[in-house]
């Protein structure tokens, strides 16, 4: 574990940020496990910057400094800690940094998005340490049309690290309901973000079927009906793992923050084209970002 993650020749395979500019210049230093050895990358969608390594302790510590040239410069201390954890290893991976006096409003949302990040990032450092390969691709389709959309599922809300245990639960209640009410689920599965509470990291939506529009919902019935008009949406497909969903998202958002989309805030959606008992590899799920 601690010669991969101290070797930056492995970063590009496991780096949460890449994922959504692959092309992104990305220059490693010679001797790359070594103090004083650097990565740098530069993008349009990454913005540029320079990490280097000022501490390695065998199996134990990794301390970085962390450079960002663009959008913005500023300085953090990056830190991975390395301790035994049953037959294996425990990895926590930390930064001290601060923003310009102008921005202490996005603290809170920068320690959300970070932690999102590193989380992806470890799962898949995870996975390709384990497997030598990572069940997750984003494709960008773009701009497209869509809808219209209705659906109908349980609401519910979760934290960001527990989404998937969460819906898990409420496309079981969901399924419940529509047999319930003796309502086919011959649609396709889909959830819908309705918000996402970021300072304290908690995403609400709704995870169920798609629906005719003359589909009729008892008022007493625990599903709740989304809809959408037809419009135009941001399009990113994710293969692979629901483990690595998160990649698609990202990938996503930041794609659309670089275009400079104007988003629709009434909620965004993933559609699942494939399900378990799909093999993992095979998954295949559609990401959209409603477009004004």
């Amino acid at each position: 574990m601690f010669e991969a993650l101290a070797d930056y020749r492995t970063w590009t395979t496991w780096s949460p940020w890449l994922i959504a500019e692959p092309e992104a210049k990305v220059t490693v230093s010679s001797n790359p496990s070594s103090i004083g050895s650097s990565y740098t990358w530069a993008g349009q969608v990454t913005g540029e910057g320079r990490i280097e390594h000022k501490k390695l302790e065998p199996n134990c510590l990794i301390e970085d400094d962390l450079n960002f040239l663009k959008p913005f410069k500023s300085y953090a201390k990056v830190v991975f800690r390395l301790n035994p954890f049953h037959d294996g290893t425990k990895v926590s991976w930390s930064m001290d940094s601060s923003l310009p006096w102008f921005m202490f409003w996005m603290v809170g949302m920068m320690k959300t998005f970070i932690g999102m990040d590193y989380m992806r990032g470890l799962a898949m450092l995870k996975e390709w340490i384990e497997t030598r390969s990572i069940t997750s691709k984003s494709i960008v389709h773009g701009i497209v049309q869509v809808g219209p959309v209705q659906m109908a599922g349980i609401a519910s809300s979760c934290a960001v690290d527990q989404v998937g245990q969460s819906m898990e639960k409420a496309f079981g209640a969901a399924q419940a309901e529509f047999k319930r009410l003796g309502i086919a689920m011959d649609g396709e599965m889909i959830s819908v973000y309705t918000e996402f509470r970021i300072r304290e990291g908690v995403f609400e939506y709704i995870s169920g079927y798609m629906i005719p529009a003359s589909t009729r919902i008892p008022a007493d019935s625990q599903l709740k009906v989304w809809s959408r008009p037809s419009g135009k949406a941001f399009r990113v497909e994710h293969a692979g793992s629901y483990r690595h969903l998160g990649n698609g998202w990202s990938v996503a958002n930041q794609i659309a923050r670089s275009k400079k989309l104007k988003q629709d805030r009434s909620g965004t959606y993933e559609m699942y084209r494939t399900v378990p008992p799909t093999p993992e590899v095979e998954l295949v799920t559609d990401i959209y970002l409603p477009l004004k």
